[in-house]
């Protein structure tokens, strides 16, 4: 059934802008870091990368020694080279090399895993490359630490490796699993001259139940950020192991299942923590927090090689508008200027709000006055590419969803999922935009607004109205979805 443009019930704000491109915080008990406007000098575009990815040095481990020494390749094969010529291939401008731990391994980073980067980055000049880890988080999963480009880049992982990640230690010790641990570590990177960024990956992978989740907690994100908003700044949207169904002769397993989500299936492909409207995610924007999503491959073994991944930038790319610098792409990230897309259904995502000559964009906040009521005019622009896949696929947007809701302020309950403000208020189909070329435009107009708000964006190939869970056996590249971080306006 083809679905009319529609609006449906939603708040109301009143915009009349004052300042168009700072974050500062709403006055509603959250404060979050001003973010200084990019300057329009700056050679900006939309630029695809991927923050986890492993190499052969997330070793495997032989137990029988003392203490355990390195096995390469026992977990993840591939060289740090390897991953990055095939990140270009793909379509990659910047990829982060992600390892994970075990003990000592902070000394098989800096000694081994490390000079293999700088490698990297010779052979393949036209990938911006990153130094980082799959961090192994105190008192929860994995995190993606993304370390700054420097001269002390080597050292600064291997100082937070080394007296923070809870697998480090040799014999262990317990009290690196404790989330003071986590508090201690987070302190200390945000004080750093050059802070890292870090991102929690596949956040519900060992939920066992719709918001009943396993090592990672709403009360867990909302502390991290509490402790260091410029450093853990959000979460994997879309996880990697998306090829978890495609046997290695490209047939589909019926028994397989994308993302590893063994317990609670993940939902176009996206963790139950961003992908439910209302949910865990709109929660935390909900109290006004700088918490974004991301979309990474997590490669170990590739599909073709009997693994359950896709090379980086094989079917996820995350998108950050920036230049294409280690600074300007890592400042990106930081503060949101980021929209993911699974299957390369879409490649470019200009979203953004308009009232009294002002705008915002992706990651931005607008700060306006509260003097009357306004309509704000909202555009959003996305590139719709007319050509293949890697799959060999043309995918097409079927459907854009608009979906705001209200920034009351921190919660009470700090375990809080749920933002009941969250809703859909208008969906898009071919008829309701404009199009020239590869080049889709929607306009659409907010009524009467008077509330502190965000306001975000999703598209997706399929006729689902929600993404709904995953069924083993799936062909991820059937159900493609594209995100977009949220806009905040805030009224004054």
């Amino acid at each position: 059934m083809k679905l009319k443009r529609k609006a449906l019930p939603m708040l109301a704000v009143t915009v009349l802008a004052t300042a168009a491109l700072t974050t500062q915080g709403f006055n509603n008990g959250f404060k979050t870091p001003t973010v200084e406007a990019k300057s329009i000098n700056k050679n900006i575009s939309w630029l695809a990368g991927d923050h986890h990815v492993h190499s052969e040095w997330s070793v495997g481990w032989n137990n029988a020694t003392n203490p355990p020494t390195p096995i390469k390749g026992g977990d993840a094969i591939y060289p740090i080279t390897k991953n990055a010529q095939m990140a270009e291939s793909y379509g990659l401008d910047w990829m982060v090399s992600t390892d994970h731990g075990g003990p000592n391994h902070s000394k098989v980073n800096l000694e081994q895993a490390y000079p293999e980067v700088l490698k990297a980055r010779e052979a393949v000049p036209g990938l911006t490359l990153f130094y980082g880890m799959e961090f192994d988080t105190p008192q929860a999963d994995h995190s993606s630490l993304i370390i700054p480009k420097n001269d002390q880049e080597s050292q600064t992982l291997y100082d937070i490796e080394s007296k923070f990640n809870k697998r480090d230690p040799f014999p262990s010790d317990p009290n690196r699993d404790t989330e003071s641990n986590m508090i201690d570590a987070l302190n200390y990177m945000k004080n750093l001259a050059e802070p890292p960024v870090l991102f929690a990956n596949h956040p519900a992978r060992s939920a066992s139940g719709a918001s009943v989740w396993g090592q990672d907690t709403p009360q867990e994100f909302r502390n991290w950020n509490d402790a260091a908003p410029n450093v853990s700044v959000g979460m994997e949207g879309a996880p990697g192991h998306q090829a978890g169904a495609i046997n290695s002769d490209g047939s589909i397993d019926p028994n397989g299942s994308r993302g590893g989500y063994g317990n609670f299936a993940t939902m176009g492909g996206f963790d139950q923590m961003s992908a439910k409207v209302g949910g865990l995610w709109d929660s935390m924007l909900g109290e006004g927090r700088h918490w974004w999503v991301t979309s990474t491959s997590d490669s170990h073994v590739n599909w073709r090689d009997g693994g359950s991944d896709f090379w980086p930038g094989e079917y996820s790319k995350t998108y950050v508008k920036a230049e294409n610098t280690h600074a300007d792409i890592l400042d990106g990230l930081r503060n949101g200027h980021v929209f993911v897309s699974t299957g390369d259904l879409i490649n470019e995502l200009d979203f953004d709000v308009k009232s009294n000559g002002k705008s915002a964009s992706i990651g931005e906040t607008l700060d306006i006055k509260k003097s009357g009521k306004s309509d704000v005019s909202v555009t959003i622009t996305f590139k719709d590419p007319n050509a293949k896949n890697s799959h060999g696929d043309n995918p097409k947007v079927n459907r854009v969803d608009l979906i705001v809701g209200d920034v009351t302020g921190k919660v009470e309950d700090r375990s809080t999922a749920v933002n009941p403000t969250t809703k859909v208020v208008a969906r898009f189909e071919n008829g309701d935009w404009k199009q020239n070329g590869e080049y889709i435009t929607i306009t659409y107009k907010l009524k009467n607004v008077d509330k502190d708000s965000y306001i975000r964006v999703r598209g997706t190939n399929t006729s689902e109205l929600e993404p709904s869970l995953d069924p083993k056996g799936e062909n991820p590249w059937t159900d493609l979805w594209f995100y977009s971080n949220p806009i905040f306006m805030s009224v004054k």
